[in-house]
Order: C-alpha cells, then sequence, then structure tokens
C-alpha cells in the first residue's frame, strides 16, 4: 500500500541464456541449462482452468482465495517471508515458492505468469514467446484500483464468481468499519521503518479516510515514501501515530524514541506493516484494525482529552 516492494528480480544470464536456447538451440539445449529438464510451451490440453504462477506478493494473496490450489503452481518467495508477507504464513507454506528466474518459471510450465509492471521487458517477451501469458498489474492507488484487480484476478483465473464474493467480502468490511456520521477525522500520520510515510494516493491513505482518519504527513505535502524526521514529528505532532516499523529493524528506534512520551495529546498504536502494501483479502484485516484503533482512541480521549502514549 505505501511503497512498492519489488515483484521479481531482474532475470540473471543464466536465465537469458536458457531463453536465447529454447529459441535459437531447440528444447534439448535448454534442458541442459536447467535441472528442471525441458521446459517447453505449457501443455493446456488436460486442464480445466489455467496454471498460474506469481512473481508478485500482492497478486498471491488474492490468488489463494480465488484459485484452486492446484492451479497455483508457484507464489512469490516474498509471500514465504514474515517481513514482507501480507499473506498468513500458514496459507502461504501451502504453496511452492519461486524466486522468479526464468529457469524456475519456466520448468513450472505455466499457462499464465501473474507479475508487477516492474518485469523487465526482455523476460517478458521471452514468457510470451514461450507461449506463456504474461499479466502485469501495477500499484494499488485506492479501493477502487484493488477491487479491479480482485475481479481480473478472479476472471483470468476462472473463478469469475469467487472475485466477487471476495469483493462483497472487501465492500461489507468496509461498511463495517466507516465511522459513524459526523466523526471528526482524526489527523494521523502513518510511521514506516526509517521515518518513511506513505502518500496522499497510497492505498492505505484511502483506506484511513474511510475509517475516521486523515493523514497528516500527506497534507503537509509529503509524497510516497517521504522521509518524516523526529523532529518534525516532535515539532508539528499529529492527534495519533501508527508506527508501522519492521521487528528487529535497527532503524525502528525512532519509532519508539523516548521524547515522544512527552507529546501532550498525541497518542500513539501499533499498525502491522503487513498491511500496508496490498489491497485485495489484506484490506479486511487493515481497516478492521483501524476501525479498533480509532474506537480505543475515541474512548481514550473522552476519558482524558489530554491523554498521551499508547493507544493500543
Amino acid at each position: 500500500m505505501t511503497g512498492n516492494r519489488p515483484a521479481e528480480p531482474f532475470p540473471h544470464t543464466r536465465g537469458m541464456r536458457l531463453i536465447r536456447a529454447v529459441f535459437h538451440g531447440g528444447l534439448a539445449c535448454a534442458a541442459a541449462l536447467t535441472m528442471g529438464g525441458c521446459t517447453g510451451a505449457p501443455d493446456t490440453a488436460k486442464r480445466d482452468h489455467p496454471a498460474i504462477v506469481s512473481l508478485n506478493p500482492c497478486v498471491d494473496a488474492i490468488l489463494a482465495e480465488v484459485a484452486d490450489p492446484e492451479q497455483i503452481l508457484a507464489i512469490s518467495h516474498y509471500s514465504r517471508d514474515p517481513r514482507a508477507s501480507s499473506m498468513p504464513l500458514a496459507v502461504a507454506r501451502q504453496f511452492r515458492a519461486t524466486g522468479g528466474t526464468v529457469e524456475e518459471v519456466m520448468a513450472l510450465k505455466p499457462d499464465v505468469v501473474m507479475a508487477g509492471t516492474f518485469m523487465p521487458p526482455a523476460t517478458r517477451d521471452g514468457f510470451q514467446r514461450m507461449g506463456i501469458k504474461v499479466e502485469a498489474f501495477a500499484i494499488e492507488h485506492n479501493v477502487g484500483d484493488s477491487l479491479a484487480r480482485v475481479r481480473r484476478i478472479a476472471r483470468l483465473a476462472g473463478h469469475p464468481e469467487r472475485g466477487e464474493a471476495l469483493v462483497a467480502r472487501i465492500e461489507r468490511a468496509l461498511d463495517a468499519a466507516a465511522p459513524s456520521p459526523g466523526h471528526r477525522p482524526i489527523a494521523t500520520v502513518v510511521w514506516q521503518s526509517g521515518g518513511i510515510v506513505p502518500g496522499h494516493d497510497a492505498l492505505v491513505s484511502d483506506l484511513m479516510r474511510r475509517t475516521g482518519f486523515v493523514s497528516q504527513s500527506a497534507e503537509r505535502g509529503l509524497g510516497q515514501a517521504d522521509y518524516l524526521p523526529l523532529e518534525e514529528m516532535l515539532s508539528d505532532p499529529p492527534e495519533l501515530i501508527l508506527t508501522a516499523g519492521t521487528p528487529g529493524d535497527g532503524e525502528d528506534r525512532m519509532l519508539a524514541h523516548p521524547a515522544l512520551d512527552a507529546l501532550t495529546g498525541t497518542q500513539r498504536a501499533r499498525f502491522d506493516p503487513g498491511l500496508l502494501y496490498c489491497g485485495g483479502p489484506t484490506i479486511i484485516r487493515a481497516v478492521a484494525r483501524l476501525s479498533e484503533v480509532r474506537r480505543e482512541r475515541d474512548a481514550a480521549t473522552a476519558q482524558s482529552p489530554t491523554r498521551k502514549g499508547p493507544v493500543a
């Protein structure tokens, strides 16, 4: 949601040799370059629905909801990393993970590769020449973008009705998390590792607006992944700080600096960084957490208007 994790690594030289071998030297040459054996065009004759490899962690989470498990040949290795995943690790571990190299993907013989828009053109062209369809997905900036992505992935997987069911769940979660009429938006900063903040057009900023918050960093004119230093936070504090640091990251010491305890009227709450990057089913958990923070913050403020420190 805030920032864009790389969806697939840049193809290395060996991977490009594999593509050239397939095109110019025949499948036997390609087999000599990969332990996966001959990696020709996918055999789709017996498949009722397309077999898919995902190289994008945000696509992974949606695929797990809308595709049959046997359709998912591999997901991004990012979804197996607790520091980067936006889906439950127990779910991610049910699927093979791939680093996104040309050899790995071609050995799996997918019908479709789903990736981010940062896939190098040479890699994309290589897959397409092998008869593998490539679907690229741009960054989601708002809920509308996310719902469109859900529908598109479900349609590509051959299960549009599952996409509509997930969209309905997301919309119900948004309705449930909305503030009551007349609620005054809470001036809030989402503060990530290293002091970076989301921009006005980040998905999390849209979710904040829908759940009773306003991004103070965006109101200040800060853009996506801009840096908000501790000094500025102390000199012009928001009503609420949502700290979204990565556990074990030394840079997060700033997010819990003792000087923050002296801020009168500023409350703090923890926000899981895994809720920041992706839409789809992640929206359901993100807005539930935002709604919880809003209720706890409103209750604490009602008891003590000048309360400071942690909310939850």
